[in-house]
């Protein structure tokens, strides 16, 4: 069955007990109408609203004095009321316990997840996940998370994030959560065989998403590259290295958590191998372009060949297959995508 079907299915599953009691009071409407239509003949507009106040038990009034077979018409539509009212009520509750009321509320978290675009997918919410949350927040990035258990589950949702409580593992979960329309998905989970099913499934579904992948060690990180994951990190490692550069680089580590907390990034834009793609920059250099002056992002560096060129010139040229590191905000970093036009081959935001 379709996600388009499945819906459809759904929608028509949420509606169908209501039918009961609306098709009845509109069938006491109609015929309360009808009688006092043959009885007083009164005019449809006069019969409807003496058949509402009626049945609303408002009693304001009667539009004019009821003949005995009126009185009669007025009897059976407070009766037939009565009998209308008591059938909502049983349906009501009898919805309440069969979970009606919680399967409209996870229809209505589906609908809204069908209209995410450009998220992230965060699959696993413990600590590690928690943490990849709380920053992605902070940069006010849209996030969908997949949780299997109910405690934290509860306490994503405090934190008013999009809690899908499924399997991650699932193909039909990842399909649900919009990886089909995510701009990147990360695979948090503490096993990682676990994330390496996310992978694996992620991959075959979406070829071209970002998969970012945790791994606790480095036959895991092997196998999660090999499974297709864009970045690999393990918490252990990148935790030592954040101790080492305390140590060794304090400037540069704190220069990094001040831009994770800004509306500024570093993106890395990797320039086409193709020459005819670089027809309009090619040869020329960063000066000649004015890349910087015109979109307001900065150069830090040019991956050439496989040589790093730190804070580069303005003598350098652009060639195919250079990988250019820059800085700048969001409309900054768009302004020198279009600059650059086709010559770009793709683009990444590099982890602060």
């Amino acid at each position: 069955m379709s996600r388009r079907s499945r819906a459809r299915a759904q929608l028509k599953l949420l509606t169908a007990p209501w039918r009961g009691p609306f098709t009845a009071l509109a069938t006491l409407i109609l015929a309360g109408a009808s009688g006092y239509r043959l009885t007083e003949g009164w005019d449809w507009g006069d019969c409807l609203w003496m058949v509402l106040i009626t049945v609303s038990t408002i009693g304001y009034g009667e539009v004019e004095t009821l003949s005995p077979q009126g009185r009669l018409v007025t009897v059976l539509i407070v009766v037939g009321g009565l009998v209308v009212v008591q059938l909502a009520i049983q349906r009501v509750l009898g919805l309440k316990e069969s979970g009606y009321f919680r399967r409209v509320k996870e229809f209505r978290f589906h609908r809204m997840l069908e209209r995410m675009h450009d998220h992230v997918i965060l699959c696993g919410y413990g600590r590690i996940g928690q943490e990849i949350a709380a920053q992605l927040l902070r940069d006010n990035i849209p996030l969908v998370v997949i949780e299997t258990d109910s405690f934290r589950r509860d306490v994503a949702e405090s934190k008013g994030l999009k809690v899908l409580q499924a399997d991650a593992t699932l193909d039909e979960t990842l399909l649900d959560a919009g990886l089909d329309r995510c701009q990147s998905l990360v695979a948090a989970l503490p096993g990682d065989a676990s994330n390496l099913y996310v992978i694996l499934s992620a991959r075959d579904l979406r070829p071209d998403c970002r998969l970012i992948a945790r791994a606790s060690s480095d036959e895991a990180t092997a196998k999660l590259r090999l499974a297709g994951a864009s970045v690999v990190v393990s918490p252990y490692v990148a935790g030592g290295r954040v101790m080492a550069a305390s140590a060794l680089r304090p400037l540069a580590l704190d220069f990094m958590e001040l831009l994770a907390g800004s509306d500024f990034e570093i993106e890395e834009f990797q320039l086409s191998n193709n020459p005819q793609y670089l027809s309009a920059i090619q040869g020329r250099s960063l000066a000649e372009l004015e890349l910087g002056r015109r979109s307001g992002a900065l150069v830090l560096a040019i991956r050439d060949q496989g040589q790093l060129i730190a804070n580069p010139g303005g003598h350098m040229e652009l060639a195919p297959g250079q990988l250019l590191i820059v800085l700048g905000s969001k409309l900054q970093l768009s302004r020198f995508q279009q600059l650059l036009g086709e010559a770009v081959d793709s683009i990444e935001t590099m982890p602060g």
